[in-house]
């Protein structure tokens, strides 16, 4: 699977998540009739919002990358492909925090609250990382594929080779 296919995945699913847990929280303090807790949960979501905005910053997203890319191995094939379970195995946390706090949610409408706040930070701090590695893979001539691996490791990528740009740079 490719690298970017995983990273532009993991952005849609936490901005889902953080939608989903929003709407809970709309519904459940509808329920219960609590004005506080939709008051505080949008001071959060602008928070939060800010929060992501400023992580996701374009200058940044060459420097989250980068471990992971400067651990990748060269390779002249490519891994066993099979992307559904490649991204199961590393978005599974994702899932399990939104199954969990959406079912909190129902009953305690500020856990999903603040669960789609923070997922709503993940989804725009990673919004920008996936640019920043076709950036990389279009001057290197290279793409970056994700190796299957236990689920508790870090990711580990190979480097294959791509198709190289001729285009002048000016």
């Amino acid at each position: 699977m490719p690298y970017t296919d995983l990273l532009r995945v993991s952005v849609f699913i936490t901005a889902a998540e953080a939608t989903a847990l929003g709407a809970i929280t709309a519904v459940a303090a509808n329920r219960d009739g609590e004005t506080t807790i939709v008051l505080v949960a949008a001071a959060w979501w602008l928070i939060s919002l800010a929060i992501g905005l400023y992580l996701g910053r374009p200058q940044r997203a060459a420097d989250d990358v980068r471990d992971a890319l400067a651990r990748a191995r060269t390779a002249t094939s490519l891994p066993d492909q099979n992307p559904a379970r490649i991204a199961f195995t590393r978005l599974w946390p994702i899932a399990m925090t939104a199954i969990l706090a959406g079912f909190l949610g129902i009953f305690f409408p500020g856990v999903a609250a603040v669960g789609a706040g923070y997922a709503l930070i993940v989804s725009l701090a990673w919004h920008t990382r996936e640019a920043a590695v076709l950036g990389i893979e279009a001057r290197d001539g290279v793409k970056f594929y994700v190796v299957p691996n236990h689920p508790l490791k870090p990711i580990e990528l190979v480097r294959a080779p791509g198709l190289r740009s001729d285009r002048l740079t000016v």
